[in-house]
């Protein structure tokens, strides 16, 4: 896994090579003066249970992690709130309207992409839905399915904050809706 400024080599202002790690989370020119962070990108997950005290689980379409158990969620795009994203990550992953939303707790995580390690900042969300009569896997999820807390292994969700997340909410909810 490559730290994101390794592949950085040239200063975005100006192009020079005297672009150098000046901490580990930026870089500086030393012929311009222009300076990158690489800061934490904001992330999203949603906790939704139903009436049985069953968690909504995912199955990742893609990698990293394909196959693996994983929640709705995703990045933030910018201009949006925390909230907003979770929102918008139920409604395209698993077709789902979330009608409250109530922040839990963030991990700090690292995500590979495309060759790249990105530090994330995940915020845990539990979500409440109108209706979950029309969930449907879609965007990058391959399946979803309701577990009971009794049948949640954490290690079988393949992202590791998901995975510490998923703990932390069993250990914290006690399979409660």
């Amino acid at each position: 896994m490559k730290h994101p400024f390794e592949r950085f080599l040239f200063c975005p202002e100006c192009g020079s090579r005297e672009f150098v790690v000046n901490s580990p989370k930026s870089k500086r020119c030393e012929a311009c003066g222009f300076e990158l962070f690489m800061n934490a990108s904001a992330a999203n997950v949603a906790f939704i249970t139903n009436k049985r005290g069953e968690l909504l689980v995912t199955r990742r379409k893609k990698d990293p992690a394909k196959g693996t158990l994983d929640l709705p969620g995703g990045f933030a795009d910018p201009g949006e709130t925390a909230e907003e994203g979770v929102m918008r990550e139920v409604m395209e992953e698993i077709g789902l309207r979330v009608t409250r939303v109530h922040y839990l707790f963030s991990l700090p995580n690292e995500y590979l992409y495309s060759g790249l390690t990105i530090p994330t900042l995940d915020m845990f969300f539990r979500c409440e839905v109108a209706d979950t009569s029309n969930i449907r896997a879609m965007d990058d999820v391959a399946e979803c399915m309701w577990m009971p807390f009794d049948e949640i292994n954490p290690a079988d969700f393949g992202l590791q904050s998901i995975s510490m997340g998923v703990a932390r909410f069993i250990a914290m909810e006690g399979g409660k809706t």
